[in-house]
Parts: structure tokens; C-alpha cells; sequence
């Protein structure tokens, strides 16, 4: 899905731009979100893209359907977007505005994944020393995966570091294999 990525990301950056430039960056959050479990319907979008629609008809369906949960300044983006035949690209203009308001505050969503529970002591610990080390502020969210023996795996976006047992024996495998 490159190519959706693509075509959303200008969508989702003047969108962010201008949920800047207004103090509306949560309100825009919640639109788009809205917007794209609206697209994300596949019952809902299948009957917005009948080929008798015109993108007028399509965008004032859309409308009707999201009510009040879109302000003005949605209604309008929304309706470009549907007029540029980019209702597709919703939910990627969705996740790419999400990415760049992390950004912009400075926030990394990071998904631990460990062979045990992790204490609340030990969960803020390990928050304290990733928002050190990423010069972010952390928002943790925590799995257990009893196939990998001890330790944990930490995600950040591209970021991953492998300190599980499971890793360092596939690791020490592959070293002795070659």
C-alpha cells in the first residue's frame, strides 16, 4: 500500500498544517479518525462508490453519515478529498496525521512485548529510560509473549531492539551456522 501512503501524505500534511495554525490539532485527530472507521466500513464504502454516484453525491452521503462529528473546516476537507477521488486514502491520511502530530509532540508510541508480566514499577522504569533514550515522551503499551524465554522486545516505529533470550539464541544460531 505505498502508493495510498503516497497519495495521503499531502492530504494529511496540509491537514496538520491547518490544525496547527487553528489550535484544532485533537478536533482534526478525531475527525479524520471518524472519517476513516467511516471508510473502513466496506458495506459503507461499496455504496458510496456506485458508479451512478457523482463525487457531489458520494460527499454529501458521506456528510449525512458523519453528522455532527465533523466541524466546517472537515466537511470542507472531506469534500475534496472525495471530490479528488482520494475517499480511498482516508485512513491513510488518518494514520499519517496521527504520525506527524507525534511528532510534533514530541510523543512515540512504543509496544513492549516481554516473556512475563511487567510490573507497574518495572512498566515505569522501562518508560523513563525509553523516553531518555528516544527524547520523547513514551505512551507504553505492554504484551506478553512467553515464547521468547526472558527478556523483551521493544518497538518504536523502525525502531526495534531485541534484548529477549529467544532473539539472542536465534542470534548466536545464525553466527554459528555461517
Amino acid at each position: 500500500m505505498a502508493e495510498l501512503s503516497t497519495v495521503a501524505r499531502p492530504y494529511a500534511k496540509a491537514a496538520f498544517e491547518y490544525a496547527q495554525q487553528t489550535g484544532q490539532v485533537s478536533d482534526w485527530s478525531t475527525m479524520l479518525g471518524f472519517a476513516a472507521q467511516l471508510v473502513g466500513d466496506a458495506g459503507f464504502t461499496a455504496y458510496l462508490e456506485r458508479p451512478t454516484l457523482t463525487a457531489a453525491q458520494q460527499a454529501e452521503l458521506f456528510l449525512q453519515a458523519a453528522g455532527p462529528a465533523l466541524n466546517a473546516q472537515g466537511r470542507n476537507f472531506i469534500t475534496y478529498v472525495i471530490a479528488h477521488k482520494r475517499l480511498a486514502a482516508l485512513p491513510a491520511i488518518s494514520t499519517l496525521f496521527e504520525a506527524l502530530k507525534a511528532e510534533a509532540e514530541r510523543a512515540a508510541d512504543v509496544e513492549v512485548t516481554s516473556a512475563f508480566s511487567l510490573s507497574d514499577t518495572q512498566q515505569a522504569a522501562l518508560a523513563l529510560e525509553l523516553t531518555r533514550k528516544l527524547g520523547r515522551q513514551v505512551k507504553l503499551s505492554t504484551q506478553v509473549d512467553s515464547s521468547l524465554i526472558g527478556g523483551v522486545v521493544v518497538r518504536s516505529g523502525d525502531l526495534v531492539i531485541d534484548g529477549s533470550v529467544r532473539g539472542k539464541l536465534a542470534k548466536l544460531a545464525a553466527t554459528l551456522n555461517s
